[in-house]
């Protein structure tokens, strides 16, 4: 098992473009990891993580859950956002104000201002779960950005355009770092590749990703 040695070393903030109107904030939630893992290890006793079926019958790798007023979900319906999680039969638990402040200053950063989510989908990954690529379609208004962070073991970011056979650029995110895209880059395909095997000082062998979106 290779461990990342450099899981608790400070980095410098810097900014990568990938496309117009898509950064990669590098370390940008760096200094709040903690504070966010601790968030997420509260909102998984309210709303446990599940593996959700697609509309066409897999089981997707990533376990997932939500928070927020309202939570995405899949099954043989299809994709679309709920207010209840189908789990509990509960609302989601609030979003913390901890995760609506980060996801505005990282939208803000990136040029899209007054940036407010109603929706946190709480991705975690374990060596060899991966995320194929897909558009964000299933939100009401695509005028507001996505914002994308990472915690835990490093994983491949790959990032397209509108169509999903185009050119990817593969870009490798650490803990800390934010992606955020919007405006012509909205609806460009994206993914994350296979995680590979690894130890996280801060999440042992896994990975978590926080997706802000605007969905009602």
């Amino acid at each position: 098992m290779t461990a990342d040695l450099f899981a608790d070393q400070p980095r410098s903030p810097s900014r990568q473009a990938l496309a117009e109107g898509a950064w990669v904030l590098q370390a940008f939630a760096q200094d709040r990891q903690q504070a966010l893992l601790d968030e997420i290890e509260a909102l998984l006793a309210q709303a446990p993580l599940r593996h959700l079926l697609t509309p066409s019958g897999h089981t997707m790798s990533v376990a997932m859950s939500n928070c927020g007023a309202l939570g995405w979900v899949s099954d043989a319906r299809g994709y679309r956002y709920d207010a209840l999680d189908q789990l509990t039969g509960k609302p989601w638990p609030p979003m913390p104000a901890l995760f609506e402040r980060l996801a505005l200053e990282a939208a803000t950063a990136a040029g899209f201002e007054g940036f407010r989510p109603d929706a946190c989908l709480i991705n975690h990954y374990v060596p060899g779960a991966k995320l194929s690529l897909h558009q964000d379609r299933d939100e009401r208004d695509r005028r507001q950005p996505i914002v994308s962070v990472s915690l835990g073991l490093p994983a491949v970011f790959q990032f397209g355009g509108l169509t999903r056979s185009g050119p990817l650029q593969r870009t490798r995110l650490e803990s800390g770092d934010v992606v955020v895209w919007g405006g012509p880059s909205r609806l460009a395909y994206h993914g994350v590749a296979a995680l590979a095997e690894g130890e996280h000082g801060l999440t042992g062998r896994c990975r978590y990703n926080l997706t802000f979106r605007r969905a009602g």
